[in-house]
């Protein structure tokens, strides 16, 4: 059975890295051992990316990529590219977009494109490649009818902008996560795997990735949570085959909480799931 290579975004672990940097080598070691070929960073804790790249090849990991936030691109594109070169991505992510430059906005989402395009053309002269990580609120209708993630892509070139399709969101905003991943064949090369449930129409999601969002009357029925692959709605077989057929050359799974499970808990879990479908 065909099968892609499995990372796991780090941004997950940041409970267990985030004040104390000293765990970076052990978790990452726990990572290999339940069988993730990889690792997307999600910054780099205070450790030199020479000191990453010492730790994630004595382990055995592959630093697929990294999620940098644009405003550490714009404000030094050069530096963001020369530590991630030490340690060997090969991908630099965009992970979130701010309020101001969503599609809802038409003036800032005009005048965010063309710094899209700007960041992701200095990247590609770098011998990078950038990729965009989605939400939901990317796939709002512009007055054209066109969703504002079709927009990007059209805009900014190929060779400077790629898809890093986050299955989760894609669902939630749409429910055709699948058509996406066909979509954007050959432009796909990593998708990522996450894994929810939803009821109702909950208002705050993003409370739960560490965002704050005005706040909002919450119905009593509604929720929304993150669970480990294959503990969610999310049906998987369509989607990794999909991903094959459409060139991607790697699935990560991230998981933004984990509520009573350890972060690590959550991690095998998906491994396992993953494994029991042939991954």
């Amino acid at each position: 059975m065909a099968k892609l290579p499995v990372g796991i975004q780090v941004y997950g672990l940041r409970d267990l890295l985030e004040n104390t940097p000293e765990n970076f080598e052990n978790v990452m070691t726990q990572v290999k051992t339940m069988g993730y070929d990889g690792v997307e960073l999600a910054g780099l804790y205070g450790i030199e990316p020479a000191k990453i790249k010492t730790i994630l090849d004595k382990v055995g990991l592959i630093a697929i990529s990294a999620h940098v936030p644009f405003v550490d691109m714009i404000e030094d594109i050069d530096k963001v590219i020369a530590d991630y070169s030490v340690i060997g991505v090969k991908f630099l992510v965009m992970p979130y977009m701010a309020e101001e430059y969503r599609p809802i906005n038409p003036e800032g989402f005009a005048g965010f494109l063309p710094l899209l395009k700007e960041i992701g053309a200095k990247i590609n002269a770098a011998g990078m490649t950038f990729l965009y990580h989605n939400h939901d609120f990317e796939f709002v209708k512009l007055p054209s009818g066109e969703y504002g993630y079709d927009k990007m892509f059209q805009d900014v070139p190929e060779e400077s902008l790629k898809c890093e399709l986050d299955t989760c969101w894609c669902d939630v905003a749409t429910g055709k996560p699948n058509d996406f991943i066909k979509k954007y064949a050959g432009r796909l090369p990593v998708v990522h795997l996450k894994d929810y449930i939803k009821k109702g129409q909950p208002k705050s999601m993003y409370k739960l990735i560490g965002v704050e969002e005005e706040e909002s009357a919450e119905a009593e029925d509604a929720y929304f949570g993150f669970r480990a692959v294959g503990f969610g709605q999310m049906i998987w077989e369509p989607i990794l085959e999909n991903s094959i057929e459409a060139g991607a050359q790697w699935v990560i799974v991230e998981q933004d909480e984990h509520y009573e499970l350890d972060p690590l808990e959550c991690a095998r879990r998906s491994r396992e799931y993953l494994k029991i479908l042939g991954w």
